[in-house]
């Protein structure tokens, strides 16, 4: 069966069979996508993790269809109607609509009318009526009368109902008319009226249709939400007459003594039972697309903010900013571990300005600062403006930092285990530091969902958004590294191999010896074998570990050619380590082997010369333009600087240091055609942008990138 699977992913994906098999054993062995990519480039031909990705979805849908048809072989079996020649189609087809269509006729309802007709002893009848042989189908109706059946029109009536059944569940009618909907039919919505001042954010749908095919995600996404909320009726639109006139050519014979009743059949079989059917697999089929796409854009966003430059490990001051409530505030040592808690009142109503700058250049000067991380929540920007109103050692860099998701990851089981007898703000504070110090270490407690980057996440597919976004946690954690005696439980089971209950065994024991100090280590932890430690001990950094490549992405599996090319130079490996001199004159031939090859070679070298080098750099400090502190101080033509929150099909958000959001719309990306916002920008970007728009009663911004 491996050898079907992998030819057919193969076909689809366009990849050469031998290396989609290769992945697909891999993947039966146990191994995670992130070791593949990284540590078995041999066996792929170098595949990145984004196409191991799809060979894994491919994968993964052609076992649950095989698990499908073999419930219907069985199915359609037991009820004694499974023919050599149906069993053939059905095992030979990997075409999940086309498998369905043929076990349509195997899954009737016995409430149907048609099903009622055939109790009555309707079912020659319908056969006669079907294929249109018979000249006298209302003498011949006669013959069926009975107690169930008082009348010629009765008999006809049931007779018509069989036929429009199995006219419905023809595979070939099938697919004229999901053809006939899938090219050209229309998706329309209308304003339910009796709704009109609640339904005022869908204004733009009120009276709307677009080709469905043609329609973007956003849109699909919106008019279905709309709908959902009973705000939109929705409606398809196909020409319904010539699809009629396409149907009665197939199914009329000429010069058909019944061809009034046929025709009468197919308009009671298609707009009673094929339309309906029909509709909803299109509904299924765009709006898993749309889910698709949408997805797609989050993964992409999600990657982005996961891969944020850190500032590293610093001793950080962190502000919850508020206004009645207060700042509250939190000092952090270098790994994040909570020193001191404040609370300053700087603001409206209380105005306690010297009494908090008091507060700030105390904690500053006792815990030895050296950054601060503002949310950029409600009263960010005006914290922000007061603490640089202070004077603070030049020294002391000041962040904005996003808080999407702080609030509710204080309230989480994550922060209450970590912080038992703290409250929800203190908590949010130290998030907000953390996230300064380590985006990725922070962002993975929190469900990526309330990160605030994605694009209609609460109505696509949930399973499926969930898997897909957990894909892009563990891409993240894995492509950077992870510290083996500084990072979180939580952190540790998103590493290649891990998961929940080794993190807890690898803390326990970390807790217990006080340090980690070799990777061969790990071998202790309970419960932790051979293959997590293959798939996880390349991912796992040991800083200041006594063989210096334990502090880097090298495997340990491949400790052996390192030591051989350190002997053939002559040389230890701790000053081979970033020697690019001596590592650029090496010739890699000599030391292939029948598993290890160039791509593992080179990427050896490519971790020698930066050993424990994290991939994502360091956090830049970013300013706002002072002279705008609301949305009245914007002017149309003005340029103002901003920093990109969230992209999505069509456009992407700014954050220029008000309240309110910018807009720049994929319209206003660039002076050419753009076809994807990415192609433009990316979460986290600095840009400065020309406004060209500004709607103070909708508290509206729109900005354009273009010259």
């Amino acid at each position: 069966m491996l050898n079907t699977y992998s030819e057919l992913i193969s076909k689809s994906l366009s990849l050469p069979q031998n290396k989609v098999i290769n992945v697909l054993r891999l993947f039966d062995e146990g191994a995670t996508i992130p070791f593949i990519a990284r540590y078995r480039k041999e066996m792929t031909g170098s595949m990145d993790e984004q196409v191991i990705n799809e060979i894994d979805e491919k994968y993964n849908d052609l076992k649950e269809l095989v698990k499908r048809k073999e419930f219907i072989l069985k199915s359609i079996e037991e009820q004694g109607n499974l023919t050599p020649e149906l069993k053939k189609k059905i095992e030979n087809s990997f075409d999940s609509v086309e498998i369905e269509d043929l076990y349509l006729p195997f899954k009737r309802s016995n409430k149907t009318r048609a099903a009622k007709a055939r109790d009555k002893g309707l079912e020659s009848l319908a056969n006669e009526l079907f294929l249109q042989r018979h000249k006298d189908i209302r003498g011949y109706a006669k013959s069926f009368l009975n107690d169930k059946v008082e009348s010629v029109e009765d008999a006809i009536a049931g007779a018509m109902d069989i036929v429009a059944e199995l006219i419905s569940e023809d595979t070939d009618i099938r697919a004229i008319v999901r053809n006939e909907y899938d090219k050209y039919a229309f998706l329309q919505s209308k304003l339910i009226k009796t709704k009109i001042k609640e339904a005022q954010k869908y204004k733009d749908y009120f009276d709307y249709s677009e080709k469905l095919r043609l329609m973007p995600s956003h849109r699909l996404l919106a008019v279905l939400r709309g709908e959902k909320e009973k705000f939109l009726r929705l409606k398809f639109v196909v020409e319904e007459e010539l699809l009629l006139e396409k149907l009665s050519r197939r199914l009329i014979k000429r010069n058909s003594t019944v061809a009034g009743l046929m025709k009468k059949v197919i308009e009671d079989s298609y707009n009673r039972l094929i339309a309906p059917s029909i509709e909803t697999e299109m509904r299924t089929k765009y709006k898993d697309i749309a889910d698709r796409e949408a997805i797609e854009v989050f993964e992409r966003n999600l990657s982005q903010l996961l891969l944020a430059p850190p500032v590293g490990q610093k001793r950080t001051l962190a502000i919850d900013p508020g206004f009645r409530t207060g700042c509250k505030v939190v000092c952090l040592d270098s790994n994040g571990d909570l020193m001191k808690e404040s609370v300053i009142y700087p603001h409206p109503p209380q105005n306690k300005k010297y009494e908090a700058e008091d507060i700030i250049l105390s904690l500053i000067y006792e815990y030895k600062i050296e950054v601060i991380a503002i949310g950029d929540g409600t009263a960010g920007r005006e914290t922000m403006n007061w603490l640089q109103s202070l004077k603070l050692d030049s020294n002391i860099n000041l962040f904005y930092v996003n808080e999407d998701g702080a609030s509710i990851y204080s309230a989480s089981k994550i922060a209450r285990e970590e912080f038992p007898d703290k409250d929800i703000t203190v908590r949010g504070a130290v998030s907000i530091g953390r996230r300064l110090m380590d985006p990725l270490a922070e962002l993975v407690k929190l469900d990526p969902k309330s990160i605030g980057v994605g694009q209609y996440q609460y109505d696509v597919n949930q399973k499926l958004l969930k898997d897909k976004l957990d894909r892009t946690v563990v891409g993240a954690v894995n492509s950077v590294g992870v510290n083996l005696n500084t990072a979180s439980e939580h952190l540790l089971a998103y590493v290649s191999g891990l998961g929940p209950v080794l993190a807890k065994n690898i803390v326990k024991m970390r807790s217990e010896i006080g340090k980690i100090e070799s990777r061969t280590q790990l071998k202790k932890v309970p419960r932790l074998g051979g293959k997590a430690f293959q798939q996880a001990a390349g991912f796992l950094r040991i800083r200041g570990a006594k063989n210096p490549l334990d502090n880097t992405a090298v495997h340990p599996e491949h400790y052996g050619i390192v030591k051989s090319i350190a002997k053939d130079l002559s040389i230890s490996i701790d000053k081979l380590q970033s020697n690019i001199a001596i590592l650029k004159k090496i010739d890699l031939h000599k030391y292939i082997t029948d598993e290890i090859g160039i791509p593992t070679l080179k990427d050896i070298i490519k971790e020698l010369e930066k050993p424990g080098l994290d991939p994502r750099g360091k956090a830049s400090v970013f300013s706002f333009d002072e002279k705008v502190k609301t949305i009245e101080d914007l002017e149309v033509g003005m340029s103002i600087k901003g920093k990109v929150t969230n992209v999505t099909n069509f456009g992407a958000f700014v954050n220029i240091g008000i309240k309110e959001n910018g807009l720049i719309h994929i319209s206003e990306m660039a002076d050419k055609f753009v076809s994807d916002p990415a192609e433009i920008v990316s979460i986290n970007q600095e840009v400065t942008a020309r406004v060209i728009s500004i709607d103070l009663d909708r508290k509206r911004i729109q900005l354009s990138l273009k010259k």
